[in-house]
């Protein structure tokens, strides 16, 4: 006979928050985010922490490199997806650690030989008017001048002039050495008036570039997710087939973290691949492993050594592997049960094990009730592909600004090491995931901004300044189909731009 859970399988639409407590000191302003990432033993502190709970899903269409540096900025992590060959997922991760907080690798850079043409195009490509020239025109080529918006008059020049022949040249400008701190090199801003500064090898090789505005905008974000080199840190996603060729690649090229990307975890496959960076690694190479929706696929991977577990099947908002197999489990009853398993193994061994809720994140409230229900941290897909940042091309659809955002288990991505079940066949025998468009929302900073002030008024309202406290105070209740429709706008008219009102005294 088959095992039947009790009750239904519930979505977090399904729940709302009920108000607690708040004292004077339950404001926004003083509330902690701040997340265990990887598991740690009672008493000690975890080796890598989130300063927001956010973590970005390991798709095409989400986590390249330009949306990773933006989201570390903010205090979360990406996971640069698996779905490439190991060495292309290697050389995002390395552009990713390239990157040290307030200095900027360059993208776009000239050689001496291009026109002014060019330089417009790339203008026009990357959004940059200030580009750096180089003998190669690589982004770490030897120094040979630099080009601003004010070198050239796009209305009067000719668009067939070199770049030698309006740049400023190397001797003319004044740089940095590599190894100068960011504060130093702001202080050679100010007092030389320029709105960047160039670091330099010794050889004289282009290492980055510090800009005026940059240094404040860095100032600006007190919960930059760094390393100990004040680099950003970036995760990557790896499968169960060809581990032990990707995963010593990512290390080398990087990767803080790693995360095991399938979409089922209750696997000897998961099991093989945790236990071969074990034997090779020990603890020095952190990994996640998921997904999983109940208790007892929490406690394999747990006693797998898995970092942290995700749960979620079938909750993505691209995501058909419950219409097409029949299998899943409503986001929220996954969650509370998962994140009971994980209190009770943190009881039982001294061993906290991270939950990363995974699907199922509609609106920004839904962020708060995962987090309530136990969630350490939240891996969304939907949610960053809106953004500038995201990989994918922004399209007008019918008058709408729109971004693409497909499914790993779409025909479109064809990752077919997600969904692998051993044997000798590779390829994707049916999808599990579809192709869209989801609207878009403008540059990640603000719409991450707004998402977190919703999460912390919440936390605030419950009497809760941190994560933890949340968890225990946190006080939830099932809400039925009408409350649904109480719960937004009812009984009124709304107002819409189109229609014409006219006011009588």
């Amino acid at each position: 006979m088959a095992t039947f859970f009790e009750g239904e399988s519930h979505t977090f639409s399904e729940y709302l928050l009920v108000p607690g407590y708040s004292s004077a000191e339950n404001i926004p302003a003083n509330v902690s985010l701040r997340t265990p990432l990887v598991r740690f033993k009672r008493g000690e502190e975890p080796a890598l922490s989130l300063n927001i709970p956010m973590v970005s899903a390991i798709m095409q269409a989400v986590s390249g490199p330009k949306l990773a540096v933006a989201l570390a900025q903010e205090g979360g992590l990406s996971f640069i997806y698996g779905s490439q060959s190991a060495d292309d997922e290697a050389a995002m991760v390395r552009e990713v650690k390239s990157y040290k907080a307030g200095f900027v690798v360059s993208d776009s850079t000239l050689t001496p030989d291009m026109t002014l043409g060019q330089v417009m195009e790339m203008k026009e490509r990357t959004g940059h008017s200030t580009m750096p020239v180089t003998d190669d025109g690589t982004s770490h080529g030897h120094l040979v001048g630099i080009v601003t918006s004010r070198d050239y008059r796009p209305s009067r020049d000719d668009r067939a002039k070199l770049v030698s022949e309006f740049m400023t040249p190397r001797e003319k400008m004044i740089v940095a050495e590599d190894g100068t701190s960011l504060k130093t090199a702001n202080d050679i801003i100010w007092d030389n008036k320029l709105n960047q500064l160039p670091i330099v090898d010794a050889d004289n090789r282009l290492v980055a570039l510090v800009f005026r505005k940059d240094y404040d905008s860095h100032k600006s974000r007190p919960d930059e997710l760094l390393d100990q080199h004040k680099r950003y840190l970036v995760g990557a996603g790896i499968n169960t087939r060809d581990y032990a060729e990707r995963v010593p690649k990512l290390v080398d090229a990087g990767a803080d973290v790693l995360c095991i990307d399938s979409s089922e975890g209750f696997s000897e496959w998961q099991k093989r691949t945790l236990a071969w960076i074990r034997e090779n690694y020990g603890d020095s190479v952190r990994v996640g492993a998921g997904n999983v929706v109940d208790a007892e696929g929490f406690r394999f991977l747990a006693d797998c050594g898995a970092d942290f577990v995700k749960v979620g099947i079938g909750g993505g908002s691209i995501c058909i592997t419950r219409e097409q197999k029949g299998i899943g489990r409503g986001q929220a009853s996954a969650l509370i049960d998962v994140c009971r398993a994980r209190d009770e193994y943190y009881e039982e061994t001294g061993v906290y094990v991270p939950v990363c809720s995974d699907g199922g994140i509609v609106y920004d409230y839904h962020m708060t009730l995962a987090l309530a229900m136990g969630a350490d941290f939240l891996m969304l897909g939907r949610y960053f592909a809106r953004f500038d940042e995201s990989p994918t091309r922004r399209v007008n659809v019918n008058g709408s600004y729109m971004k693409e955002y497909w499914g790993e288990g779409s025909a479109r991505a064809r990752n077919w090491q997600r969904y692998d079940l051993g044997g000798s066949k590779k390829g994707l025998s049916f999808v599990e995931g579809v192709d869209s468009y989801v609207p878009y929302a403008g540059p990640l900073k603000e719409n991450v901004d707004n998402s977190l002030l919703k999460v912390r008024s919440t936390m605030c309202n419950c009497g809760a300044l941190d994560l933890a406290e949340f968890r225990e105070k946190a006080k939830l209740t099932l809400v039925s189909a009408t409350s649904l429709v109480e719960g937004g706008a009812h009984d009124v008219l709304l107002k819409d731009s189109s229609q014409q009102v006219n006011f009588r005294s």
